[in-house]
């Protein structure tokens, strides 16, 4: 597989998801540059999958992950350094929940319109109603670039970290919460 880089949005989007479609939209309305490699026979499903399209986007790529506390009253997506080990108890008792497992495809799809896989600080325009928490490692905020899906994970997307976390996150109607997460029991 040879991946590239492409400035902005697809020529065509046939054979695109909408929700796909709707990250263009949203980022091109807010002005934002990106680019975006696609890789549609190799889903990225796991960091080990992400090696190859890591290289391509040369940012900050991280793991997503969409967590939930025991009664399911809190929903969360954390984005740490994809190198970095997750210790529950460590985000546990800095965000004041106890009790974290991974939320369910179901209520992935539900909040955030996306699939296991395709998880994404872009699933968050989806959230209008702010039931996801977003969690940043203060790790994830050091690179310039931030690599990210559009709501699939048949593509990956590049766009500046200040952008990211400043006009679309914004645009989202969403904050995020700095954690420092060391991967140590």
């Amino acid at each position: 597989m040879k991946l590239k880089l492409h400035k902005g949005r697809p020529k065509s989007c046939e054979g695109r998801l909408d929700k796909e479609i709707r990250v263009y939209d949203f980022l091109d309305s807010l002005g934002v540059e990106y680019e975006r490699t696609d890789h549609p026979d190799a889903a990225a499903n796991t960091m080990e999958d992400c090696k190859e399209i890591d290289d391509v986007l040369n940012a900050t790529v991280c793991k997503n992950l969409f967590l939930c506390n025991r009664q399911k009253t809190a929903y969360y997506m954390l984005m740490m350094p994809g190198d970095k080990p997750f210790k529950t108890k460590e985000l546990s008792s800095q965000i004041g929940s106890a009790r974290l497992s991974f939320a369910s495809p179901e209520d992935m799809e539900k909040y955030l319109d996306i699939t296991p896989g395709a998880v994404s600080i872009m699933g968050l325009m989806n959230d209008k109603g702010n039931a996801v928490r977003l969690l940043v490692d203060e790790d994830v905020l050091k690179g310039e670039y931030l690599g990210c899906h559009p709501c699939v994970n048949t593509s990956s997307l590049k766009l500046k970290t200040s952008d990211a976390f400043g006009k679309v996150l914004e645009a989202m109607g969403h904050e995020m919460t700095v954690v420092k997460l060391t991967g140590e029991a």
